[in-house]
């Protein structure tokens, strides 16, 4: 299985958290959407032997573009590629985006899938990151998506400076009431050099408090459990059937190809990605010249790649995949610097497998670069 991810380098305005590669400036789009087409018929031969099962289009904010562009990116990726007979096929869109007409003419294209940055239903938080869309039309634009899709998910954020564990609590709810079948939830995160950080940095704005995320984390995870969500990877909740394929084939280290400005690709040994720059990205696939730079993982990257991702998930670590994929030493490794951990009771074992326990859940990140190995190569 195979996946195809297309960036959308472009957005109406900056969030003030984010610091995914993207410009305001929409002067050179047409420029841009040829040179992904393009791109697209140059890398074909990486997926040959492949059928491709899932198209990711993200950013920045793929729903600025129109239908007719949208639609042209999936012919080229049928044209170059061999596409499954069902596959995902997921658009990130903005509420202010999905107007009536787009989402009756987003339905009628091979897109089946909506991931919609609400982020939150509060004026007050959308105003402080930045947003483009307000409360109402956050509420709109699920109202009119749920009549033309069944495939949603929506973003969360929470740990937002301010934001009461009542607030919280609200903005699940109205997420529940929509009735959509998953849930992206992350922690806000304060990224360098981003406008958030510099507000941070002055004083305008009150740092994130970790407790406060953790609390608005397990608030979370109990309300969506209670309502028949499954928590398959700790920011992803979802009723059955509506894992995230896409999604789901990162976590398991499948293959998968990167397009446009600042895409990564892997292919189970190396990982690549593109230029960070709309000018070169664009010259260089004018030119037909790859601008990538490749890493080669070493058996110890992906050892700790693969903790890192199978902690988080439902799948958890496997004790026998270490020790055919990586050796004994490894395996030896692993179960030698997780027995802190079961012990505290952030981790658990069942079928020779690793899993977090709930308590340990948030804290998977750090728990997994502790089972890294930094000596073994």
């Amino acid at each position: 299985m195979s996946g195809i991810y297309i960036h959308i380098p472009f957005c109406k305005q900056a969030c003030h958290y984010c610091d995914f590669h993207f410009s305001t400036s929409m002067g050179k789009k047409e420029t841009m959407i040829a040179a992904l087409i393009k791109e697209l018929e140059l890398r074909r031969d990486e997926a040959a032997d492949k059928e491709i099962e899932t198209i990711y289009f993200g950013g920045g904010t793929p729903s600025v573009l129109r239908i007719d562009e949208l639609n042209g990116l999936i012919e080229a990726v049928y044209a170059n590629y061999r596409v499954a007979s069902n596959p995902e096929i997921t658009l990130e869109a903005n509420p202010d985006d999905l107007s009536r007409s787009k989402l009756i003419a987003l339905s009628e294209s091979k897109l089946n899938r909506l991931s919609i940055g609400i982020q939150s239903f509060d004026d007050k938080d959308l105003k402080l990151m930045n947003r483009a869309h307000s409360a109402a039309e956050a509420e709109r634009s699920l109202a009119l998506a749920t009549r033309y899709f069944e495939n949603i998910s929506i973003d969360l954020i929470y740990g937002i400076p301010g934001m009461s564990v009542e607030q919280w609590e609200a903005n699940i709810a109205k997420a529940l009431s929509f009735d959509i079948p998953h849930i992206s939830s992350y922690a806000l995160t304060v990224e360098p050099k981003t406008a958030l950080a510099n507000f941070i940095k002055k004083g305008l704005i009150n740092n994130v408090d970790d407790e406060q995320s953790q609390v608005h984390f397990y608030k979370l995870c109990d309300t969506l459990e209670e309502n028949g969500f499954e928590n398959y990877e700790i920011s992803n909740f979802a009723r059955p059937g509506f894992y995230s394929k896409n999604n789901t084939a990162y976590w398991q280290q499948k293959r998968y190809i990167g397009i446009g400005p600042s895409a990564h690709s892997f292919d189970g040994i190396r990982r690549s990605w593109n230029v960070s720059n709309n000018p070169k990205y664009i010259k260089a696939i004018e030119k037909e010249v790859l601008p990538m730079e490749t890493e080669v993982l070493s058996i110890r990257d992906r050892y700790n790649e693969y903790v890192m991702t199978g902690l988080r998930t439902v799948w958890g670590v496997s004790f026998s995949k270490v020790e055919a994929d990586f050796g004994g030493k490894y395996k030896d490794y692993l179960q030698k610097q997780a027995e802190r951990y079961l012990k505290e009771g952030l981790l658990h074992g069942q079928d020779n497998k690793l899993f977090t326990t709930k308590k340990g859940r948030f804290l998977a990140d750090g728990i997994a670069s502790d089972l890294f190995m930094v000596n073994l190569g």
